[in-house]
């Protein structure tokens, strides 16, 4: 028994599996063998018996020297990386660099004194070779050849550090944070759309002087009813949510005769009478409408040019771009979960599948037109923001994870952990551990496909962005993967390559001239980010969390620079919410409390008493401010004024007033989860047009701008001398 525990003890560490880590009480925690054993075989790895792990091991030696090259090689620029490769023992090998623009250069070997071996009956060496330390960054391919032997592979050259844009000047920036889906306007099919998110942009730098807006995932969500609520748990992170097209926005609207734009327009205004009276954002009643007058746009045709660059994005976009559409068309005729079709078109290469396309390609055309449409009106989005003079525009967030029956688990069934979910082990907030019901990549197959799909991914999130906000950042060093059938705490971590993700994060986010931002919150190994800041991805600080071991707060000038700073997060009520308690009274009323009222609201006084002495014996509480609640968030926003943090974040909620949280964790159907529209003080809903005529966010902008005095908010007017730019400093 001692001779198999320590087996698998070490083929677990071959494979990045921890079988013991440190709580987050700081204990010793060891893994349960069955734990590590289920999570080796979601990797394909027999563990069931000593005898079986003796001979995975064997294997994992030799898997290497099976190949002639390592699938990909990731380094830094100005590195000098080795390469081991393996040959016929005894024969001549050459390697050759294909730089991305077409060039060439030539690899050195170097000793390597490593002996032979056999393998499947044929002697192999290894060869070691010495890269040029002078490569440029890009993606390049290694080139072997020996004899008549031919292989090739991935070279990745990143960045070291990825540097500050240039068109921000190296200052510091502040911006909104807002639910996407929330903000809407008179124009909006009842849910916030990208038209409205160049609104906010044009608003919000014009008027307020902030650099970016930080949005929610808008990743593709599902092609039938119910639509899943919350932007963290999308189908695909490779493509986008429809829903946040607006038809009129579509070119070819604008060519509609009038009959199909008064069928457009019927559908608008039958959609708004569904509305009336509701108080919550219904996604799937906004999309049926929507769909449908899409629709009528999409079969109306496009010009010569258009066609033309239709046609251009789904070349560009390739293969995926086509699976991806036979999924949402698939679920349209056999449901929405994948594992419950036929076995025949459970895979996107299956003969059935393919016959499946050619019986319904204007289907299929219609969900890669969508996509089209999605993406043009993002890079709408994007420009009117940098237009009115933002430093970023706009910042995209990528999720975590995907469902189990998503259409990318479909499309890529082989790069995912059969049986697994992601979670978190058990910390402070949740004592029983999370589990979030999203399958983890296999960190092998990522790397067998030299992290392509990861690649895709990133680039399709800054294609229309001056940023991205990486939720849960840590997944790039290890993820929680918890068996199927098994409790959160039974879970375990599987490490992944984090020099190789957070090369290409580098290197995507500096060819888009874009920042990085990553939360790097909850339970973390405290190397991660330092490591996180050494690449010149930026972290994630929560003025809440800021707190010494005495639960006092910490002074603002000790915050970390490479940082995101923010009052709260999207998980947490907003400003006024907590201050009035408000938090504690909905988890009361939702029987979410682990301690009686009495005790939860003491110990909530104690925290808001505790940065209220703060913010009175640093005079960041400003007299002249009437209302208290008011008071105190512009008094903890000036906070952030005084920390080093290179990103100042205000969430749009704190700008208005809004009490109400978006998403109640510990709920499902309790509370009305991602479907809280942006309402004011008084929890009535608010339009766009009605927040560009409120003081309280233009308040909030004096702050965060260092003004001494607060400007008027924007009033419409017929006179263009009525409010003259010297005024607005």
């Amino acid at each position: 028994m001692a001779h198999s525990d320590a087996a698998l003890a070490q083929l677990a560490e071959q494979y990045g599996i921890a079988t013991e880590f440190w709580d987050w009480k700081g204990r010793h925690t060891e893994v349960d063998d069955a734990s590590v054993i289920a999570v080796l075989g979601a990797m394909g790895v027999d563990a069931s018996s000593p005898h079986a792990i003796d001979s995975a091991l064997a294997a994992r030696r030799d898997q290497a020297w099976r190949a002639m090259l390592p699938p990909v090689t990731v380094a830094r620029a100005g590195a000098v990386p080795y390469v081991n490769l393996h040959v016929h023992d005894g024969r001549p090998a050459r390697l050759v660099v294909r730089l991305e623009d077409g060039g060439q250069r030539d690899a050195n070997q170097v000793d390597n004194w490593e002996p032979p071996r056999n393998i499947d009956g044929q002697m192999i060496g290894e060869a070691t070779f010495q890269l040029p330390g002078d490569l440029p960054l890009g993606y390049h391919r290694l080139i072997l050849d020996s004899d008549d032997r031919h292989a090739e592979a991935t070279l990745i050259i990143t960045p070291p550090h990825l540097a500050w844009p240039e068109r921000m000047k190296n200052s510091r920036v502040w911006g909104y944070a807002a639910q996407l889906y929330s903000v809407r306007s008179r124009q909006s099919w009842g849910v916030g759309d990208f038209a409205d998110l160049a609104a906010l942009s044009a608003w919000s730098a014009a008027e307020q002087q902030a650099d970016y807006v930080l949005i929610n995932p808008v990743h593709a969500a599902e092609s039938i009813p119910p639509m899943e609520p919350s932007p963290y748990l999308p189908t695909s992170r490779l493509f986008v949510n429809p829903i946040y097209v607006r038809p009129e926005t579509v070119v070819e609207y604008t060519d509609l005769d009038d009959s199909d734009r008064a069928r457009v327009g019927a559908l608008l205004s039958s959609l708004r009478g569904e509305l009336v009276g509701d108080d919550q954002i219904q996604r799937d009643k906004c999309w049926d409408h929507k769909r449908r007058a899409l629709k009528i746009i999409w079969s109306a045709g496009r010009s010569d040019d258009r066609q033309m660059r239709f046609d251009a994005f789904r070349h560009h976009q390739g293969r995926m771009l086509r699976d991806f559409a036979t999924w949402a068309v698939l679920c349209e005729h056999l449901g929405g979960d994948w594992r419950t079709w036929e076995p025949r078109f459970r895979h996107p290469d299956s003969p059935d599948v393919g016959a499946f396309r050619q019986a319904h390609l204007a289907e299929v055309d219609f969900h890669e037109w969508l996509q089209w449409v999605a993406a043009q009106a993002q890079s709408d989005a994007q420009e009117t923001a940098t237009d009115a003079g933002m430093a970023m525009g706009v910042i995209t967030d990528l999720a975590v994870g995907v469902g189990q029956s998503s259409a990318d688990v479909w499309m890529m069934q082989d790069l995912y952990a059969p049986g697994m979910t992601v979670g978190a082990p058990p910390d402070a907030y949740n004592q029983l551990g999370q589990g979030w019901g999203q399958p983890p990549w296999r960190p092998d197959r990522l790397e067998a496909s030299a992290y392509a799909p990861f690649r895709t991914m990133v680039r399709n999130a800054l294609g229309h962005a001056g940023g991205v906000r990486i939720d849960h950042i840590i997944g790039l060093f290890r993820l929680w993967w918890v068996p199927e059938g098994m409790g959160p705490a039974q879970g375990t971590y599987v490490r992944y390559d984090h020099e190789a993700m957070a090369g290409i994060l580098a290197l995507e986010a500096q060819r888009a001239g874009a920042v990085v931002i990553g939360e790097d919150l909850g339970t973390v190994e405290a190397w991660t980010r330092g490591y996180l800041a050494e690449r010149g991805i930026l972290g994630t600080s929560v003025l809440w969390f800021e707190e010494d071991d005495q639960g006092n707060p910490v002074p603002a000038e000790q915050w970390r620079a490479l940082t995101m700073a923010s009052v709260n997060t999207h998980d947490l009520p907003p400003t006024a919410g907590y201050l009035t308690k408000a938090h504690v009274a909905l988890r009361a009323r939702l029987g979410l409390l682990t301690e009686p009222l009495e005790r939860e609201n003491e110990l909530a006084d104690q925290e808001l008493e505790r940065w209220r002495a703060y913010l009175e014996s640093r005079g960041a509480l400003d007299p002249s401010v009437v209302d208290p609640v008011e008071r105190m968030v512009l008094g903890l926003y000036k906070v952030l004024t005084w920390t080093p943090s290179r990103v100042l974040n205000a969430t749009l909620v704190d700008a208005v007033g809004d009490a109400r949280i978006q998403n109640q964790p510990g709920t499902v159907k309790q509370y009305p989860n991602w479907r809280v529209p942006l309402c004011g003080a008084d929890g009535k809903p608010l339009l766009l047009e009605d927040v560009y005529a409120m003081e309280r966010p233009m308040r909030l902008s004096a702050v965060l701008n260092g003004l001494d005095t607060t400007p008027e908010p924007w009033r419409r007017s017929t006179n263009p001398e009525s409010r003259p730019l010297e005024d607005r400093a």
